[in-house]
This record gives C-alpha cells, structure tokens and sequence, in this order.
C-alpha cells in the first residue's frame, strides 16, 4: 500500500471532503462522519443529491463548488468514481485521497500520486483514526 504515514496524516490535517455522504443516519458515511466531527475534523459533505445540509454542515455537488482549502477527501463511492473524483481533488489541491473500506482503484490511485498526493485505499478513516490516535 506504499509508505503512508496514518498518524501524520490525521494528526496534521483538519479539513476533510466526505465524498459520497449520505443525510441518513443509517448509513456508514453518515456515522464515520459524525465521528470525524465530533473528534474535532471540519468536515465538509459532498453529494450531488443532498439538499441543505448534512450533520449542521453545507453540502456541495462536486468537490470544485467547495469555497476554500479541502485537506483530505474522503470517497464513500463505487470504484468506478473513482477517476473523476480524483481529477477533482487533484484541482482543488488536496492533499489526501482517502478511499474507504471496498474502494479500490489503482488507476485513479497512481493518477493520484503522480499528482503528489497520498493515498489511503481499502481502509476506514474512522478505524484508523480510532487504532491510531487512541491513547
């Protein structure tokens, strides 16, 4: 999975575009995002469906409607995204892309290291975050 520093990661970014996050509680994107929030991460939703705002924060269609800087972009869609996604992200001037449990693509992947951006693949933000900065 390449060299990735996890802890380095979530301890040096904040803000973090949730791709993919859905306004019901039910589904995982919705509680990794309340998690993130409530552990201190601005978080910012991104779902080009969702209609005023997802857990008291403005939602925007595309990662390019987002005013200001996006840290991590964490992706909650299919892998077949992931390419766009990753194009976007690379133009907003992220710094991350972090595709969660079951998002897999190594094209978009290498597309995004070539573009000088780290890359987290197959892995969830929130249990990460929990094993590693957990006391």
């Amino acid at each position: 999975m390449g060299n990735v520093d996890l802890k380095e990661i979530l301890t040096r970014y904040q803000t973090i575009a949730v791709v993919g996050l859905s306004p019901d509680p039910a589904k995982p994107s919705h509680g990794v995002a309340a998690y993130l929030k409530r552990a201190g991460y601005r978080i910012i939703p991104v779902n080009p469906a969702c209609a005023e705002d997802i857990l008291g924060e403005r939602c925007y269609a595309t990662l390019a409607e987002i005013p200001g800087e996006v840290e991590i972009v964490d992706v909650f869609r299919r892998s077949e995204f992931l390419p766009e996604i990753v194009e976007q992200a690379i133009a907003k001037g992220a710094k991350v892309v972090w595709m969660q449990e079951g998002v897999v693509n190594e094209a978009a992947a290498a597309t995004a290291r070539a573009a000088g951006l780290e890359v987290v693949m197959d892995r969830c933000l929130l249990k990460e975050h929990r094993k590693v900065l957990s006391r």
